[in-house]
């Protein structure tokens, strides 16, 4: 998908179509378009499409009607070679080295790293960026390694799943890795695990949350003059980085096709582990180019004798421990989450995680200046935040949940304190959500 992405600019073509079955069950395969060229303002231009453009794609898709027994033209289009590859990892890897610390041959300990492309297409292009950055030392899972519709070892092939990275990460314990990093079958997300001190037990591996890694690349990419973004439902510890390093923030409703239309953008991430850190090369999240960052920036602190997990400790001494984490309700029925959404409007919950709610916002009439979206954001006198909405690529409804605790202390302590209060404002949230 981020190769499609680059091409649509790098060829001034009027639109891009990926099929792809993304990270979702291989029955759902479907398709992302993007438009350019002569037909999409420059703001769009490389960009996934965004309504009316889609009810208009859809309605002449109907029009056309079924397409069975109709064979492929035998003229009037190319197939491209290598070279639009070629020209995809040249600028990337270019980007990516001029936003990345010093120079990676020679001197200081090398990174070795764990790779998984989840059965998906990006695992050669993957391989190919990380060795043109300098990174020699890569340990591919072999299982995962090669395209397969079907996705044999993993129920869901999206690295967020619980399981989908467990021969990723007993690889790395085997071969003594510093970094793993998965990228989702058409390789435009970007999953990173490290490893944890002083945990026992398979290898002492933590998977980073998108937040989390959100938190970290934003930190590094964020300057004076620049545009930070992500999504509402994403962490507001961007925002407050963005005002630290007096950068500007804007927020941007779920979806690249909002955030990288964001003007001016220097990065921008959604939580669900998309990230975009060379909107000049590819205006959509890419998990290649994210790949390579995060792989220089753990180099980076082995140089300097840390972890890449200390930023995390930085960030949270700096602005407060920000935990997140999702409460998902996945339905057969999808009328069911249209009558969670409606009781949710008529009788919001007083009270969610031990604090009174303070403030409800209906999406649905716009807000922080964005175009209307069906959605509920909850903010609690705690501090708790929660929005909830359907899922736009699968039959869930949505919740995440985020609540801030600041530093005066130990940070153990406060990190101890935040998971407590997230746990309790999941519960409340679970059960506000459920079968009524």
């Amino acid at each position: 998908t981020p190769v499609l992405a680059f091409a649509v600019r790098h060829l001034d073509a009027d639109a891009g179509v990926m099929v792809t079955a993304s990270h979702n069950p291989p029955q759902d395969n479907g398709y992302k378009v993007y438009l350019g060229g002569r037909v999409a303002p420059e703001e769009g231009r490389g960009v996934q499409i965004v309504p009316p453009v889609d009810a208009q794609i859809a309605a002449a898709i109907a029009a056309v009607g079924p397409l069975a027994g109709l064979a492929r033209a035998g003229s009037g289009w190319t197939v491209l070679g290598e070279e639009v590859l070629e020209a995809y990892l040249a600028a990337v890897t270019a980007a990516v080295g001029r936003a990345a610390p010093g120079p990676l041959r020679g001197g200081g300990p090398a990174l070795r790293a764990v790779v998984t492309p989840m059965h998906g297409v990006g695992g050669h292009v993957l391989l190919e960026a990380l060795r043109r950055s300098g990174f020699d030392d890569v340990h591919v899972v072999p299982e995962q390694a090669e395209p397969d519709p079907d996705f044999p070892t993993v129920a869901f092939p999206n690295p967020e799943e619980p399981g989908a990275l467990d021969l990723a990460l007993d690889l790395a314990a085997r071969v003594g890795a510093d970094l793993v990093l998965a990228v989702d079958p058409d390789a435009d997300r970007c999953s990173v695990a490290l490893p944890v001190r002083g945990v026992e037990g398979r290898g002492g591996w933590r998977a980073l949350t998108g937040d989390e890694l959100g938190g970290i690349l934003g930190d590094h990419l964020a300057a004076p003059g620049g545009v930070l973004a992500c999504s509402v439902v994403s962490s507001r510890l961007l925002a407050r980085i963005a005002a630290a390093r007096g950068a500007a923030f804007a927020p941007a409703l779920t979806g690249f096709k909002w955030i990288a239309r964001v003007p001016g953008l220097t990065f921008g991430y959604e939580e669900a582990i998309g990230y975009c850190v060379a909107p000049e090369v590819v205006r959509d999240k890419d998990g290649i180019s994210t790949a390579v960052l995060v792989a220089r920036l753990a180099r980076a602190r082995l140089v300097d004798g840390g972890r890449l997990g200390d930023v995390l400790d930085e960030l949270a001494l700096r602005h407060g421990v920000h935990a997140t984490a999702p409460v998902s309700l996945r339905v057969d029925d999808v009328a069911l989450i249209g009558a969670a959404m409606r009781r949710l409007r008529e009788r919001p919950p007083a009270e969610l995680g031990g604090s009174a709610v303070v403030a409800v916002e209906d999406l649905a009439d716009g807000v922080d200046g964005l175009p209307p979206t069906d959605g509920l954001r909850l903010r609690t006198a705690a501090g708790a935040r929660v929005v909830v909405r359907p899922s736009g690529t699968e039959p869930k409804l949505k919740c995440y949940c985020e609540v801030v605790v600041p530093v005066t202390g130990d940070l153990a302590g406060a990190r101890a304190e935040a998971e407590r209060a997230l746990a309790a404002l999941r519960q409340d949230v679970a059960a506000a959500t459920g079968p009524g």
